[in-house]
């Protein structure tokens, strides 16, 4: 072997960091983030809980209105969000564009409850009671007949929509 070929695979050794490329891909998703944060609205943006500054110049983006000064201020967020922890923001994302499953499972199993209940099932009512002894039997029981008594005489959902409500108070407040 070669003195050349000696320090050449001494140098490749000693380098332990991120290819450029790498880096590049990095920097590529950083940007994709930033172009997403930059099509919510800025109600939403507000409700991310990313810094102030970085929610500041997310707006200023959205505003500019030039091709190459737009592409411009979304790699200069990639650089900013160097600083920021990412993964919030991935989460937030999902959050926005796929609804919060949890919000989503609560309002399924209530839209379940309140059909049995207005079905006639009152064993739905007791399997209520048990998991939350603090609801008010007699009212979600009066908002399930009435709800019927709506459905059968094809009457606007106004005791139903009372009924959901009531559930879902029942759901939120601490046992």
């Amino acid at each position: 072997m070669s003195n050349y070929e000696e320090e050449y695979y001494e140098e490749e050794e000693e380098y332990s960091g991120p290819s450029r490329s790498q880096k590049k891909r990095e920097m590529t998703k950083l940007q994709k983030l930033a172009e997403d944060l930059m099509k919510l609205s800025p109600e939403s943006l507000k409700k991310s809980g990313l810094p102030k500054y970085f929610i500041d110049e997310v707006l200023d983006a959205i505003a500019i209105t030039a091709h190459e000064a737009k592409r411009r201020q979304t790699q200069y967020l990639g650089k900013l969000m160097r600083e920021i922890e990412t993964q919030p923001v991935i989460d937030f994302l999902n959050d926005v564009e796929f609804g919060n499953s949890e919000d989503n499972m609560r309002f399924n199993m209530l839209e379940k409850w309140r059909k049995r209940l207005i079905d006639g099932d009152m064993t739905m009512l007791d399997e209520i009671m048990e998991l939350h002894p603090h609801a008010e039997r007699q009212r979600i029981a009066q908002l399930a007949r009435n709800a019927k008594k709506e459905l059968d005489l094809g009457k606007p959902p106004k005791s139903s929509k009372a009924l959901f409500k009531a559930l879902r108070e029942v759901v939120e407040l601490p046992s």
